[in-house]
């Protein structure tokens, strides 16, 4: 695999870090600052609302520069977010730095999909995107825990100063091995000039991906497939201690082994769905459902607990690769925008699981009860996948072909009819560094 995939895992490392290192860090954080834990919890949701708003923006930012320049911006935002975090003097302002890296998140993870990509060979897209998001899932497993015992130990602002280093290293990373590709030509380029394609047109063309009943089936399957994990991992605390008679201090090596599922998953997910991506989806969304449903009963076994709790990140993360790969596949002429949106529909899924499962804790349904619901949501998230696969056997035979003529590969699909004529739009033709911007989907379609 290329290097500049360590680049991004780097970058991914840093961002999955600061995401979640904050749940382990707000006491300490609301001490310092006088405020009560639950205040102090904004600090999280902050940054899902920046994901969110940050995306589409710089998203569609990304559609004028080229992607390589757009990914150290991304980062050089990063890095001042957790600055400003670092040496906030009130609440207010550490809110702020809070949001700042989160708008980086979405756009860094959607526009870093595109260019993993299109590094590899078509038939190791999904397997390049998974080492990606490898950064991301070892972040759980070795960032987060020691970004929270760094920040009890010397205090929390020296964990995001510590992560702000990382983001410097992802930067350089990015600038040093990442090859020019796709986005926006090159200023006074002879492929700008002869693209013919305005910012207007490719914005047009980003948005139009939106009208493919694929794509919205993909974003789907995504808020409710990972939002099916994060109604049970948010409440794990109060489930792992008063049901499975866990220790307070066990929680962060239970959330470890967590993280050590997702990195199975997330590597098998990015192998297989090469190969066969719906046939994987299907099955991971099944066994993530079922792992869901038991972990009702399991959780009030220690060791029984354990084990499904590392099931449910491995077949919830195996779900990642496939549906971002998905998505590419589907937007493969104009992906930016809907690869960043795809990501922060992981956190659309992650605020609705969170809220959904909280109904039924203040309902008095008791500990475990977070964990139907979050069944219940990725049974939902199959039934948009059979959907799918069901329109994928409809498509005339006549689309399955690529336009240079090579049959589809296994689990790597065309882009399905769309809703409207107006979703049939112009590729951008620039290419940077011998990479085209068309090959961040599957090289089929």
């Amino acid at each position: 695999m290329p290097l500049a995939l360590l680049a991004l895992a780097v970058g991914a490392f840093g961002i999955g870090t600061t995401e979640f290192v904050i749940m382990g860090l707000l006491p300490e954080v609301a001490a310092d600052f006088g405020v009560s834990v639950p205040t102090a919890g904004y600090l999280a949701s902050g940054y899902a609302v920046g994901v969110l708003l940050g995306a589409p923006v710089f998203a569609i930012l990304g559609t004028r520069i080229p992607h390589k320049r757009m990914l150290m911006l991304l980062m050089g935002l990063f890095v001042l977010g957790n600055l400003i975090s670092a040496v906030a003097p009130v609440f207010g302002v550490m809110l702020a730095g809070r949001v700042v890296a989160s708008l980086a998140h979405g756009a860094f993870f959607g526009i870093g999909s595109i260019v993993a990509a299109g590094l590899v060979a078509p038939h190791r897209k999904a397997a390049a995107i998974s080492l990606m998001f490898t950064g991301l899932t070892v972040a759980n497993v070795v960032g987060v825990p020691l970004g929270t015992l760094l920040g009890q130990q010397a205090g929390w602002r020296v964990t995001f100063a510590a992560v702000a280093a990382l983001g410097v290293l992802g930067l350089a990373g990015v600038a040093a091995l990442v090859p020019r590709q796709g986005g926006a030509p090159e200023a006074g380029s002879g492929t700008a000039r002869g693209a013919g394609q305005g910012t207007g047109s490719r914005i047009r063309s980003e948005l139009a991906a939106f009208r493919n009943v694929q794509v919205l089936l993909a974003m789907g399957m995504t808020v409710l497939g990972f939002g099916g994990v994060f109604a049970a991992l948010t409440y794990i605390a109060p489930m792992m201690t008063q049901a499975a008679g866990y220790a307070d201090s066990s929680v962060t090596w239970l959330l470890v082994l967590f993280g050590v599922g997702m990195v199975a998953g997330n590597l098998a997910g990015g192998r297989f769905a090469d190969r066969a991506l719906l046939p994987l989806l299907l099955t991971a969304l099944i066994a993530l459902a079922v792992a869901l449903a038991v972990f009702t009963l399991t959780a009030h076994d220690k060791v029984a607990a354990a084990v499904t709790l590392a099931l449910i990140g491995a077949f919830g993360f195996a779900t990642v690769p496939p549906l971002q790969k998905r998505v590419l596949d589907q937007t493969a002429e104009a992906p930016t925008l809907a690869s960043a949106m795809n990501i922060g529909a992981f956190n659309l899924g992650n605020a609705l699981a969170a809220w959904l499962g909280g109904l039924v804790l203040d309902a008095g349904f008791g500990p475990t009860s977070p964990n139907p619901v979050g069944a219940a949501l990725t049974v939902g998230a199959l039934v948009l996948a059979a959907a799918s696969a069901l329109l994928e056997r409809r498509r005339p035979t006549g689309t399955a072909r690529a336009h240079e003529g090579s049959p589809v590969r296994a689990g790597s699909v065309s882009p399905a009819p769309s809703l409207s004529p107006a979703s049939s739009v112009s590729p951008v033709s620039s290419v940077q560094g011998g990479a085209a911007c068309s090959s961040a989907g599957t090289g089929n379609v």
